[in-house]
């Protein structure tokens, strides 16, 4: 699998909120996860951060994302997706009530790779605004 599908393959995954038991074939063991986000600031593995976006299918079961943007160095050994997440707070779960409202989220995902997996993802998302867009603050 090259690079370029193992980081879609990833992303996929990720997005649509099927957990680690699914991303983690794509990565290496161990794979870290960082993001300048206060709602991530304790996820530090990509495990603890695929679990994560599974479970907003649970207050949000209507969730989806569209990739904007994608691209691979190959030199540097890294990919990058550029996406938008979309969900509308529906269902228990967040920190408040269902508040029926939606989310338009652009965010940028940073794969580095050791040889064919992907060791560490960084996300760049402004979780505050996304989550004044939920009614959540």
């Amino acid at each position: 699998m090259s690079m370029k599908e193992t980081a879609l393959n990833l992303f996929d995954a990720c997005e649509s909120g099927k957990g680690w038991a699914v991303c983690e074939q794509y990565c290496t063991p161990g794979a870290t996860f960082s993001a300048q986000a206060d709602a991530l600031a304790e996820v530090t593995t990509l495990e603890a951060y695929t679990d994560w976006m599974q479970g907003c299918y649970t207050f949000a079961p209507d969730a989806s994302y569209e990739i904007k943007s994608f691209g691979v160095d190959e030199e540097r050994g890294s990919a990058m997706g550029f996406g938008v997440f979309r969900a509308t707070h529906t269902h228990e779960g967040g920190p408040v009530p269902p508040t029926g409202k939606s989310i338009e989220a652009e965010y940028v995902y940073i794969m580095r790779f050791e040889g064919d997996k992907v060791s560490h993802m960084t996300k760049v998302w402004n979780d505050g605004f996304s989550f004044r867009q939920l009614g959540w603050g």
